[in-house]
């Protein structure tokens, strides 16, 4: 299968790159170019356009950063839509809106017959880099097994959620303990230290119990030393999700008081001019 790759980010690159060492022929397009450069030095193609891309390939890939991002991508002026065709597939890796997705899907195979699975995935740029990812797919059975050769080289475990829209529902079930346990870890990491702690063992202390995570061996060290690392993911990102939370949660009428908390301590920090930041800030919050 020839790929196409559209929106090489943090987690877009490392993820072409995987997708070549494994053998694929994969076409590259990015809205800012000058992101190209590492992946078209390990062998990926770059397309002039979305449309000189999507006429060349099996399936188009995207990792974008938001829902509307995706939707003017697939259904902006030159976008997948528009030149895209029946036996085409595209395969969102991107954290989307479940709602907006069930739509874009019935859209896109209204406008060119291209059909379309929802794999967002979890793990970070490490397990990007990696190629542990857990991904978690939406769509036809027969369309993920399709695409199953695709998703090795990037994934520790596949798993089908359901129908289009489901993966989504899976991953922002994911965020939400994500995001909540962050916050937490920032508000024991500020009380271990204002108590005398040595906060920097904490996660040495708790790994293999019951409190343990990845977000606490990742994270919690660099909360401890009230790091402002370079961002291997965003505080924004991590909001967008909540917010999606808090909104799915109101379509389902089942109540979601912890995620919409964390939502508002979230948005609250990035407020305070950490938007582009790593997560590990959030210990910022609780000091004077």
């Amino acid at each position: 299968m020839k790929l196409g790759f559209i929106g090489i980010g943090l987690m877009g690159q490392p993820m072409t790159q995987r997708l070549l060492q494994a053998g694929f022929e994969v076409r590259v397009w990015n809205r800012s170019p000058d992101k190209l450069a590492a992946v078209k030095a390990a062998g990926a193609i770059e397309a002039a356009s979305i449309a000189e891309l999507v006429e060349q390939v099996d399936l188009v890939l995207l990792c974008l950063a938001n829902t509307a991002v995706v939707e003017e991508v697939v259904f902006g002026a030159g976008g997948v839509a528009g030149h895209g065709r029946a036996g085409q597939l595209l395969v969102d890796f991107s954290s989307s809106d479940p709602e907006a997705t069930r739509a874009f899907a019935a859209r896109l195979q209204a406008a060119c017959g291209m059909g379309w699975v929802d794999s967002p995935v979890s793990g970070g740029v490490a397990g990007a880099e990696a190629g542990t990812l857990a991904i978690m797919c939406g769509g036809e059975a027969a369309d993920i097994e399709r695409i199953r050769p695709v998703l090795a080289p990037l994934s520790l475990r596949v798993t089908h959620m359901g129908p289009v829209g489901a993966g989504q529902v899976t991953k922002v079930c994911n965020q939400m303990i994500v995001g909540c346990n962050l916050m937490v870890l920032a508000e024991m990491m500020a009380l271990a230290k204002a108590c005398g702690v040595a906060a920097d063992r904490i996660p040495e202390a708790l790994a293999g119990g019951f409190a343990d995570s990845k977000p606490m061996q990742l994270t919690g060290p660099l909360m401890a030393a009230e790091s402002d690392p370079d961002p291997k993911w965003h505080v924004r990102t991590l909001l967008k999700d909540l917010d999606m939370a808090v909104a799915q949660s109101q379509r389902a009428g089942s109540a979601t008081p912890m995620s919409g908390l964390a939502a508002q301590l979230m948005r609250q920090h990035g407020g305070q001019g950490y938007l582009e930041r790593d997560p590990a800030t959030l210990i910022r919050l609780y000091k004077p």
